[in-house]
């Protein structure tokens, strides 16, 4: 009986000591206002440049951090309590179990059983609590850096290319699934002019590089070269988007998309037949971009062939065989005349007509699934994405191996670099955007929250270095186009 009173005043000890310290929390979170009052105003009277604002959020997420630490420091005091009191029991349980000792190996390997699952408990509620708080400090930080400006909102379907006007005025471009391609003020949001000439889901769309001029490849098997009229509308005061980013993130449902014709793109003017129709290919147009200097174009097809087209006669150049499946993506150089394209067959495959005599390809392998686009830098590099949910840069003087690859949780759909910058945008399957430089550092997330952001996939992005409201825009199936404020100084700081 010795030894069964014993375990009762071991028990009655620990249960004491939980209600002290029990009595220890309430008295110290009575005491958490009175610190943080004193940590603002120790703050607020050191000399700071930063903004009120910034400095009462930075303030709140220190005093989170604090306190979360506090707890985890609690609860660390209170498991090893927890682990004292097991041991000691576990000893004697040991002495009294049918009147047999237990070895000293069997009474080890039970103690240290149970501490091992304490153990892991204590790691477990640890991670938990610095990720939640590591979280909430880099959404904010994005959301300082990346803001929402607009959304652009008229199409009936997803949008599957965006691409900005290189010539005043600048406007955007939208290429549908619904068969047309629409022009919108970047500033209002308000559609412009709407493409109709297409039988087929529109699939992508580029600006001529000197006149008001677009390029569009579609579902129908053609692509189609259209002359647009823009006389831009006067801006409204924009609504700070930021202020509605309070909110942590949340997961959406596919019904809550917008309104298929939210901002009239019905009564905008229409454009219903092309300048030229380029008729080569035997299967879906995924593609089509502008050569240096607009006079050709080049388009990629599901047939497994690019042509470059002479845009003047419409007449086909060159016929660019060799992948061995479906293309999904083209890209020229903005100064050269490179081409590359994107396959299926997880290739990309670079293709030079610099020299009239003499047009030499380079296939590039690295990837383990569809290359979904592929894309030129300002030099000698070419950044590909891939369905293999990895974005690697490329030396165009050495194709053997990439220079930097960039893992990430979901596959990667067009991408586009911001080329003074040389900041690359990845649009992903799972609805977010994230972008990196060209060594692999990732730099910011663009935020989502129940309030802003795509709520189904992102299929492109498209930089406009120069425009002083939106310098980066997204598109996605749920049928709208985003434009985006980064500042980019804060977020390379931030690298």
């Amino acid at each position: 009986m010795p030894i069964e009173s014993g375990s009762c005043a071991s028990a009655r000890q620990a249960k004491q000591k939980r209600k002290s310290h029990s009595l220890s929390i309430r008295r110290t979170n009575s005491s958490e206002q009175e610190r943080a009052g004193l940590q603002r105003d120790m703050l607020e009277g050191q000399d700071s440049k930063l903004p009120s604002s910034v400095r009462n959020t930075l303030l709140e997420l220190f005093g989170q951090i604090e306190r979360e630490f506090e707890n985890l420091y609690i609860e660390n005091l209170e498991l090893r309590r927890e682990i004292d009191t097991l041991n000691e029991r576990l000893a004697a349980e040991g002495q009294t179990i049918d009147g047999a000792e237990l070895s000293k190996g069997q009474l080890k390997t039970k103690a240290s059983h149970s501490t091992s699952q304490l153990s892991q408990k204590l790691k477990t509620t640890y991670k938990a609590s610095t990720s939640k708080i590591v979280s909430s400090f880099k959404t904010t930080t994005s959301r300082a850096i990346c803001q929402l400006v607009k959304e652009y909102v008229g199409h009936r379907d997803g949008i599957w290319d965006v691409s900005v006007a290189k010539t005043q005025p600048v406007v955007l471009g939208t290429a549908s699934a619904d068969h047309t391609a629409l022009l919108w003020s970047i500033e209002t949001g308000k559609c412009l002019v709407k493409y109709v000439g297409h039988v087929g889901s529109v699939n992508s769309i580029k600006f001529h590089p000197t006149e008001q001029v677009a390029l569009t490849a579609s579902g129908d098997q053609t692509a189609h070269i259209w002359r647009y009229m823009v006389q831009l509308p006067t801006p409204q005061p924009t609504a700070d988007c930021n202020q509605m980013s309070g909110e942590d993130e949340v997961e959406f449902s596919d019904k809550d998309e917008p309104d298929g014709d939210g901002d009239g793109s019905s009564d905008c003017p229409t454009v219903r037949a092309p300048l030229t129709s380029l008729k080569s290919h035997q299967g879906v147009v995924i593609a089509a971009d502008w050569l240096v200097g607009g006079k050709q174009a080049v388009t990629a097809s599901w047939d497994r062939t690019a042509n470059l087209y002479d845009v003047e006669t419409s007449e086909l150049v060159h016929s660019l065989t060799g992948h061995d499946q479906e293309l999904t993506h083209c890209c020229t150089h903005p100064t050269q005349r490179l081409v590359v394209t994107s396959s299926r067959d997880t290739t990309f495959r670079l293709w030079d007509f610099r020299d009239p005599s003499i047009h030499s390809v380079n296939v590039f392998q690295g990837h383990t699934d569809t290359v979904t686009s592929a894309v030129f830098t300002v030099g000698d590099n070419v950044v590909s994405g891939s369905d293999d949910r990895t974005v690697k840069v490329w030396d165009l003087k050495n194709m053997r191996s990439p220079i930097a690859t960039i893992r990430t949780d979901s596959a990667v759909n067009r991408i586009n670099v911001c080329v003074g910058q040389r900041i690359i945008a990845l649009p992903h399957d799972n609805r977010q955007v994230r972008l990196f430089d060209m060594s692999g550092v990732r730099l910011a997330r663009l935020p989502r929250s129940n309030r802003q952001g795509h709520r189904r996939m992102v299929c492109c992005s498209a930089w406009s270095e120069d425009h002083p409201i939106c310098n980066l825009f997204t598109c996605g199936f749920d049928r709208q186009a985003i434009g985006w404020n980064i500042n980019i100084p804060a977020l390379l700081q931030e690298k």
